[in-house]
């Protein structure tokens, strides 16, 4: 809202300063400092007002550490997050941009869902909330959605670097020579360690019959909708220690952050070889403010948390994260970037899946790990939660420059 304001005061009244607000470098920075302010002032006043219905995390007696002291702690904690992100993207975003509505369209639906599961654990006294199928169901709606956006929607396009023949040839009729051809509509993504570093959904369809590329969406969209699920759910399952997952998270989110403003910027992608997306560099804005608010969230949620972001935030942040890896056509690079969810989800995977195998074969069921997820593990081993955390976020960071890396790495 802020910058339709001083767009309009700059182009009718010359306003000194108004300009600025057409940077997105200036408003992805008032973004993040609104978000982290209003998550660490207001985060308080949502504390207490929790602390006074009662809504208190109901734990689960697991034998860990330290577990019993956390019975109480107010829980739905990812209302802050969702509060502190939406305001300054309101403010400072181009609310038009079909990859901001796309985002807050994320953050409301998967909000909504982590809501529902927080108010049936809490208030409900039901600890296992909302049931698994609905969820799922919740899921797949969102992928669905997301998916058909950014097949059908004539504003998501990429511009693919023109040839050199293109180039000669415009040299040679006197015309400006232009590294781009005109946007275009595209199922291409970002692939790591591939040589022309791209790879074409479509193609998956197109080697039975060329015109079937219109029919790339039955692809397409499955494909959305699995990416949405896991790396939602994985976010969830990392949500089980205090500060991991937020801390987690805001790595992830600030190396799409970079990769969303390269993308956007024709100058910098053309540098660096990087596919170009128009538009894409709105995300910014939003991409800051979560960021800003994760880190606000913190405050409260390090070691010993006086919050949990409840599945209103764990969903929420794996909505988010996976909305935005598809925009920015990076979602092949997840398993490095979001390596914390994946072993996260794997743990559990292998976990139950050699629980029952062994059970089967051998009549007792044995277990690869002390306790899943991984997290609870080096819990069993006697080491602190805090020390745990810390040392994921050092992992985190470690792959989130790998995953920069692998861009140039071809």
């Amino acid at each position: 809202m802020l910058y339709y304001l001083f767009d309009f005061l700059e182009e009718q009244y010359q306003l000194p300063g108004a300009q600025l607000f057409r940077f997105i470098s200036f408003r992805a920075s008032m973004a993040i400092i609104l978000s982290l302010s209003l998550s660490t002032i207001f985060g308080k006043r949502i504390i207490n007002y929790l602390l006074t219905k009662q809504v208190g995390e109901s734990v689960r007696d697991l034998g860990l550490e330290g577990q019993s002291e956390k019975a109480g702690t107010p829980t739905m904690g990812g209302l802050i997050i969702i509060f502190s992100t939406l305001i300054p993207v309101l403010l400072f975003a181009k609310l038009e941009n079909i990859y901001v509505i796309l985002l807050i369209i994320t953050t409301l639906w998967m909000g909504t869902i982590g809501f529902i599961d927080d108010y049936i654990k809490t208030f409900k006294k039901n600890k296992e909330g909302l049931e698994g199928k609905f969820k799922v169901i919740g899921q797949i709606g969102l992928g669905i959605i997301v998916g058909a956006t950014m097949f059908f929607h004539p504003d998501i396009t990429i511009k693919q670097k023109a040839s050199q023949e293109q180039i000669q040839q415009e040299k040679v009729i006197g015309e400006d020579v232009v590294n781009y051809n005109a946007a275009e509509k595209s199922t291409k993504t970002t692939i790591p360690f591939v040589k022309n570093n791209e790879f074409n959904y479509s193609s998956l369809i197109t080697w039975i019959n060329p015109d079937y590329a219109k029919y790339a969406w039955l692809i397409f969209i499955p494909i959305v909708i699995f990416i949405v699920t896991a790396v939602s759910n994985g976010a969830n399952l990392t949500d089980g220690i205090d500060g991991l997952a937020a801390g987690s998270s805001a790595i992830i989110v600030l190396t799409l952050g970079l990769f969303a403003w390269v993308s956007g910027n024709i100058i910098f992608s053309d540098y660096l070889n990087v596919m170009n997306i128009p538009n894409s560099g709105e995300m910014t804005i939003y991409i800051t403010a979560f960021a800003g608010a994760l880190v606000g969230f913190l405050w409260y949620n390090t070691f010993p948390a006086q919050v949990f972001m409840g599945d209103t935030g764990s969903l929420t942040i794996g909505g988010i994260i996976a909305v935005l890896a598809i925009a920015t056509r990076k979602e092949l690079l997840i398993p490095i970037l979001c390596g914390i969810f994946l072993m996260e989800n794997l743990s559990v995977v292998l976990q139950v899946g050699w629980f029952k195998y062994t059970k089967k074969k051998f009549g007792q069921g044995r277990r690869i790990f002390l306790m899943s997820p991984l997290h609870h593990h080096y819990q069993k081993r006697g080491i602190h939660e805090s020390k745990i955390v810390v040392r994921f976020w050092i992992i985190g960071i470690l792959l989130a420059l790998i995953t920069i890396i692998t861009l140039k790495l071809r």
